[in-house]
């Protein structure tokens, strides 16, 4: 076997043992690409070898995705997918565990009318929005992880044969997992700890809010009551820890939905809906966008940012160092999985139940009155930089650094 497979093999144990920690009798489904055939099939044996009741494949493919948009009448992008939404809740009620394989082509839908694109995300956010909330509330053990494609690879490794893209881009993915590591388990059960040791530091501060500084960037962040700094592991409602992302380099909060003003420019291109947005600037009054300017994919940005109310306003505040292991490879991912894990960042949309105190038990109205925004949408944008100063603000009004040139100051 091969350095690469032993690796493979290596990810795929990983991904089932701390991603989803796959329960005897438990079902699994995987959603992914037929671009990672291989890594899927080696996870589907790993699950079974686990204790796994079922596992359900659900497969994607670029090439019948683009000829949807750019084919099918526009009516089809009207209609929710009822269907698959009961499917997932359905599973989620049993409580299932969802791993999602991403690895699409970041230019997929360029050039496709911003309606239809928009029109997509509208009614499958709709139709999916009891389930997303399950998933925001640890209802049931989720993981999103990646693997490369040819399109994908030659977006982020240009100038190489294409099987030395592919190669690149699998390296790269490994190593950003410590999979390139004898024992990667116990190397996550290490970085979990020293994430959670950053959360529990913030949550005795208690900060009222944050400001943020950087060049293009002059940003209050105000933070609810109880808000709770969360990193890389969660428990779900059976109490089996997972971790949702592999990677992870975050540690992360809710923001307060009418508390963010000022402005904040991003520092890495966007990958949304099949489009890339890049060198976009945000401006927030009363917790809301009324500003959004992008030197490439302002069309894109407004309609994400016209989804619905809660798709102008903040859900998640993350901190990520600049010195982190993604951001010091120097690679551009144009993937939010791994850049977001390389700056510090923020989200448009909807907030996580569990980043307040109790909020895994309160209904979606119950959070709002708390204070967390509420959407169909939820997407990750970079903000950090080696420039970026962050102070945390308590109740008496007194600062204290958090970040300093872009990385810790504790």
């Amino acid at each position: 076997m091969s350095k690469l497979h032993q690796q493979i093999e290596r990810y795929a144990d990983l991904i089932i043992q701390v991603g989803v920690r796959i329960q005897s009798g438990q079902k699994l489904v995987i959603n992914a690409s037929l671009d990672s055939v291989d890594l899927v099939r080696v996870l589907v044996r790993k699950a079974y070898k686990a204790g796994a009741f079922s596992v359900k494949v659900n497969w994607v493919d670029d090439a019948i995705s683009r000829a949807r948009y750019e084919l099918a009448p526009d009516e089809a992008f009207l209609e929710e997918p009822k269907w698959y939404a009961a499917e997932m809740m359905d599973l989620a009620e049993q409580g299932a565990a969802i791993i999602s394989v991403v690895s699409s082509d970041p230019d997929l839908l360029k050039g496709i009318a911003k309606e239809r694109i928009t029109n997509h995300q509208k009614t499958y956010g709709k139709a999916l929005s009891t389930y997303r909330q399950m998933m925001q509330s640890d209802k049931f053990s989720w993981c999103v992880v990646a693997a490369p494609s040819k399109a994908w690879a030659s977006k982020v490794f240009p100038g190489s044969t294409e099987e030395e893209q592919y190669t690149s881009l699998w390296n790269a993915i490994l190593r950003a997992v410590r999979c390139d590591l004898d024992d990667p388990v116990a190397a996550w059960e290490e970085h979990i700890a020293n994430l959670n040791s950053r959360s529990q530091y913030l949550n005795s501060r208690k900060f009222k809010k944050l400001h943020y500084t950087a060049p293009g960037t002059d940003l209050t962040i105000e933070l609810p009551k109880g808000h709770l700094w969360v990193a890389a592991d969660s428990t779900n409602a059976n109490g089996i820890p997972f971790v949702a992302n592999l990677p992870t380099e975050e540690v992360f909060t809710a923001a307060q939905a009418d508390g963010v003003s000022g402005y904040v420019s991003s520092t890495k291109p966007l990958s949304y809906g099949g489009n890339i947005i890049d060198n976009f600037k945000l401006t927030f009054e009363n917790g809301s966008v009324v500003k959004a300017e992008a030197e490439r994919g302002l069309e894109t940005l407004e309609g994400l940012l016209d989804m619905d109310a809660g798709a102008r306003r903040i859900g998640e505040v993350a901190l990520v160092p600049f010195d982190s292991p993604i951001s010091r490879s120097n690679i551009l991912y144009y993937n939010t999985l791994f850049d977001e894990n390389a700056s510090n960042h923020l989200a448009l949309g909807s907030a996580y139940a569990f980043n307040l105190e109790g909020g895994k038990e309160l209904s979606q109205d119950e959070l709002a009155k708390r204070g967390l925004n509420t959407s169909i949408t939820h997407v990750d944008f970079m903000i950090g930089s080696a420039d970026m100063n962050i102070d945390g603000i308590t109740e008496d009004g007194s600062s204290e650094p958090i970040f300093r040139s872009g990385n810790w100051a504790f």
